[in-house]
């Protein structure tokens, strides 16, 4: 039994609806200066390296991971990586015409901003897309030698959280890796191959069970 697929624009409105949990989860984080893992990590540390901004940034440190999508996973997969990545893009820069937080507590920012990003990226990974960049890498890895994507994205957060004590205080630091925790073990725990394929299978088995027995 293959996996459930889904028609364009119902692929659109929930990368539409993930890019929305991604963006409040990075503004969660902005407000209070933390970081978080993967290609958005990158791309918070090179705003402060450079004049640039946070979508402008994160839509290009995941150009070159474009070519391992198209290549090695599937072309739906890099043409909706591609859509998420432009809608976050886009809604983390215009975000704070939307919203304005003034005060936000440290552990609720980063322990919910962590979550928010986390549901949003399960929603893309049901919806055959990410955030690009290293999760097009951690899919490929859990694909193809069955490498679980939280818990490579828990090694690869692991390290870019530790280069950034070079950057940021420590206090930062330890609160951005209670956000980078709580993202990875939300995706390790919710995102494991055939899961949702064996819920397919049991259906069908049950509705044959049934078919047997009204014929009987």
């Amino acid at each position: 039994m293959q996996f459930p697929t889904h028609r364009f624009y119902e692929d659109i409105l929930a990368l539409f609806c993930a890019g929305v949990m991604v963006s409040l989860g990075v503004t969660l984080y902005n407000s209070n200066q933390l970081i978080t893992g993967g290609t958005a990590g990158i791309a918070i540390i090179g705003m402060h390296l450079s004049s640039l901004s946070f979508g402008v940034l994160f839509f290009l440190v995941n150009v070159p991971f474009y070519y391992i999508a198209w290549t090695k996973l599937s072309k739906r997969f890099t043409i909706n990586t591609f859509i998420s990545v432009s809608i976050i893009s886009v809604m983390t820069d215009y975000m704070p015409m939307l919203i304005h937080i003034d005060n936000v507590h440290p552990v609720f920012a980063a322990s919910v901003g962590g979550m928010l990003i986390g549901v949003g990226m399960l929603i893309m990974f049901r919806h055959k897309s990410s955030l690009g960049g290293l999760g097009i890498l951690a899919l490929y890895l859990q694909n193809k030698y069955s490498i679980r994507a939280g818990n490579f994205g828990l090694l690869v957060d692991t390290i870019i959280l530790s280069s950034s004590l070079l950057m940021f205080p420590v206090e930062v630091v330890f609160l951005s890796v209670m956000g980078a925790a709580m993202l990875n073990v939300l995706i390790a725990i919710n995102h494991k191959p055939g899961r949702y394929q064996a819920y397919v299978e049991t259906k069908v088995k049950k509705e044959t069970i049934d078919l047997k027995t009204q014929k009987v």
